[in-house]
């Protein structure tokens, strides 16, 4: 059986709301949540939820990440530690798909799906199992997701944002102002440090 098609969207989309949620986390203080690291997107929910976009060159990425609830795919160390049988996740994959995902178990972390991007197109390894995927609630995936974890995370900034604002920080892809993040989070908290952390999407 050959890889299975995923519909999401491609990496250059996914930037924007990425960028713009990493800007209000950081703005917070809370940095670590949401980042660019160079070619590596990450965002977790502080929950033990997460996932990691690589950009591994040619316009390929890898898309992988885990959600401790709901995640029913059991790949290399979390098949084991589970005493599940594994589905592995790299099945019909090519090569380079497989040294991000390595990187990850080797570093002890499980991993419950693997996404490949090339050529216009997302795939995954086939499966019928639900891989947590949906459940991790990435922020990028859609700008009403997004809009409401913003507003969830700054409902203790002073005020409430008008969606305008929000998106006007997605739209700038990265490239934000400290006038665009101070209008979403407020001047009380770090509007430098939110710019800072958007800008580095557009790095890597």
């Amino acid at each position: 059986m050959g890889l299975v098609e995923v519909e999401l969207p491609d990496p250059l989309r996914l930037r924007g709301r990425w960028a713009a949620f990493a800007a209000v986390c950081a703005a917070r203080g809370w940095g670590d949540n949401c980042h660019a690291d160079g070619a590596v997107w990450h965002y977790d929910d502080g929950g033990g939820n997460w996932s990691d976009l690589h950009h591994v060159g040619g316009g390929r990425a890898v898309l992988l990440g885990h959600d401790h609830e709901y995640s029913e795919t059991y790949y290399a160390n979390a098949a084991e530690y589970f005493e599940e049988p594994e589905t592995d996740l790299l099945a019909g994959a090519p090569d380079w798909w497989s040294p991000p995902t390595r990187a990850v178990v080797d570093g002890g972390a499980w991993v419950g799906f693997v996404y490949g991007f090339e050529d216009g197109r997302w795939q995954r390894a086939p499966y019928d199992l639900d891989d947590g995927f949906d459940s991790v609630g990435l922020p990028a995936l859609d700008d009403k997701r997004c809009r409401e974890l913003i507003l969830d995370f700054v409902q203790d900034a002073p005020g409430r944002p008008a969606d305008p604002a929000i998106d006007a920080l997605v739209a700038a892809d990265g490239d934000v102002t400290e006038a665009q993040v101070a209008a979403v989070v407020g001047t009380g908290w770090d509007v430098a440090a939110g710019v800072a952390a958007a800008r580095r999407f557009r790095e890597g």
